[in-house]
């Protein structure tokens, strides 16, 4: 639901970035105070979150930039084309070895991504939203891989902590220059984007790499695509292109034969 909240809030793509992440991090750091569980972690890890952090102000600002300049269902498409990004830097960084099939399955979600450019110029906002939508994904491949550096050492909530409340120190004075005056409405909304479909859904996503390789998870975090285009459809009226659709459909199978090859 997050992209959503892009065309709910009326204001600029980074001060509701700044605000998901203000709101997400003090939800995250008052539940931590309440069940009185330590913030420290090592100088290392810290470091590291602190870097994911700083891309993390990237991928969300990017990710909500793609969606105000098209529509919901480009935002969406074009950011699961990161399972595509993370399929090169895992092996890259664990020393793994790059699959054939892996590489398959990411051309897959290439060519749905691609499918959905209606032309490839710089003075069409379609395409500038797939351009940054595909500056999402990367940046949150990179977020990805290194969660599951930390994984195993800090805690789900922790790391979500210090991840958006790195963002929320890094976007301050980007979004103090803007001069934007939030509504209540668009502060109630920033404060649901936050609490729910951030400190939440990210945290939950973060557990999830305790358990699974960050190939495979972002491979099912793909399916945002399908839940996105419809509540898009529903609650903004937004009825996909064709073009959109076919994108859609490409990559949502490639999400089904990723999960058959997981079991």
């Amino acid at each position: 639901m997050a992209g959503l909240f892009a065309k709910w809030i009326k204001l600029p793509a980074i001060c509701i970035t700044f605000g998901r992440v203000l709101f997400s991090s003090a939800a995250l750091g008052l539940y931590m105070l309440i069940r009185k569980d330590s913030f420290r972690t090592g100088k290392k890890d810290a470091l590291l979150l602190m870097i994911a952090g700083g891309v993390l102000a990237l991928h969300w600002w990017s990710f909500l930039e793609s969606i105000q300049l098209s529509t919901v269902a480009v935002g969406t498409i074009t950011f699961s084309s990161f399972p595509l990004f993370v399929t090169f830097l895992e092996p890259l960084i664990f020393h793994g070895k790059l699959e054939k099939r892996n590489v398959v399955l990411a051309v897959m979600i290439l060519i749905g991504v691609l499918i959905t450019v209606p032309e490839f110029s710089f003075g069409n906002r379609m395409f500038l939203g797939i351009l940054s939508g595909m500056v999402s994904a990367l940046s949150y491949a990179v977020i990805t891989v290194i969660n599951k550096i930390t994984a195993d050492r800090i805690s789900s909530t922790l790391t979500a902590l210090y991840e958006q409340a790195t963002a929320a120190v890094v976007l301050f004075p980007f979004v103090s220059g803007t001069g934007a005056k939030p509504s209540v409405s668009d502060v109630m909304l920033l404060l649901v984007l936050g609490m729910i479909t951030t400190a939440l859904a990210h945290t939950l996503f973060i557990q999830s790499l305790k358990a699974l390789p960050a190939r495979i998870a972002g491979i099912c975090s793909s399916m945002e695509t399908v839940y996105g285009i419809l509540f898009a459809l529903l609650l903004l009226g937004e009825v996909p292109t064709v073009l959109e659709i076919l994108g859609g459909v490409i990559i949502t199978g490639t999400v089904l034969i990723a999960q058959l090859r997981a079991e």
